[in-house]
């Protein structure tokens, strides 16, 4: 009985995760960005589909889709009406898709040394923020310090 009841578990379990991950990503990118398609292979890793898209104006679609420009870094994704404006590491998307906060994404500034996509040799502490909707709250959603 026990054996059934992880059975039927693990099923329930991995028809969520798989669920999770039913949409696709839209990561809007510079065509000559090397790091945003080391991060595109860093999320795909973890299970999640991408469709990227070059794009020569990309400061027009971060406007247009209300990215604050505090928060900007080389490229963007859109997925389940969240945003994830940068270097954010897959297990941060996951966990935003898991609990699905009332926010309206995710991001890593700039683009920091050790993030992913940005495997230099060099590990700079970061932190991944959260925003919400009026853009008016940004708190910290994960930290990454430095080794």
């Amino acid at each position: 009985m026990n054996r059934l009841r992880s059975l039927l578990l693990s099923i329930v379990l991995l028809g969520l995760s798989s669920s999770l991950l039913a949409q696709t990503m839209t990561v809007y990118k510079s065509e000559t960005c090397g790091c945003c398609n080391d991060w595109i292979d860093h999320v795909r890793e973890a299970g999640i589909e991408v469709e990227a898209v070059d794009l020569i104006h990309l400061n027009h679609k971060k406007q247009e889709l209300g990215v604050p420009p505090q928060l900007a870094s080389c490229h963007t994704g859109v997925m389940d009406g969240y945003l994830i404006e940068g270097h954010v590491p897959a297990e941060q998307i996951l966990r935003l898709l898991r609990e699905r906060p009332r926010i309206l994404g995710l991001a890593v500034p700039g683009m920091p040394h050790g993030s992913p996509g940005m495997e230099t040799g060099r590990v700079d502490a970061y932190q991944v923020l959260s925003f919400d909707p009026a853009r008016q709250h940004l708190a910290v959603w994960a930290d990454y310090p430095a080794p």
